[in-house]
């Protein structure tokens, strides 16, 4: 036996759609980080990014748990004396809900150089509308508490399956 190690040639990149809307956060990102590594993939390779791209539309109404709208505290420094300024989840909603998403997905990739590449991969946009149609993203289906689906697109696999 031998272990498989996929060659660069043999990575197919496909583009996925993930609406967030009233999707929790850590478990928005969680599914979009496990789509960005290549964890769903049966090549997956931890030295290799054999990831795919990940669209996510509707960032600004992505909801969270508890009281984390006021609690959480997303931190920056200028470098210069003064310079630390905080905002809460809240205020990082309203001005740069792209941010917040991008910040909890990139929680959750590696800390290198391999985890920067596979954020680069990563399209988020606060409404509904996406710049990334022609590359015909296929609808991610975001699993819900409980492992029960959630989102927009349950709707439409009930109505297939009926």
């Amino acid at each position: 036996m031998s272990t498989y190690s996929p060659r660069i040639r043999d990575i197919h990149r496909q583009w996925y759609l993930v609406d967030a809307q009233d999707l929790v956060l850590g478990r928005l990102a969680t599914e979009v980080a496990r789509v960005l590594m290549g964890k769903h993939k049966p090549t997956y390779a931890r030295h290799i990014d054999t990831g795919d791209y990940v669209v996510v539309i509707n960032a600004a109404k992505v909801r969270v748990t508890g009281s984390k709208q006021t609690q959480k505290m997303y931190s920056r420094h200028s470098n210069f004396p003064g310079g630390f300024r905080q905002r809460d989840l809240a205020t990082m909603l309203a001005l740069h809900p792209e941010q917040v998403i991008e910040d909890a997905v990139k929680g959750m990739l590696p800390k290198n150089r391999l985890g920067a590449a596979m954020l680069k991969k990563l399209r988020v946009f606060a409404g509904p509308e996406h710049e990334h149609s022609a590359q015909r993203p296929t609808p991610l289906n975001v699993v819900g508490k409980h492992g029960h689906p959630s989102g927009p697109f349950v709707e439409a696999i009930a109505l297939q399956q009926a």
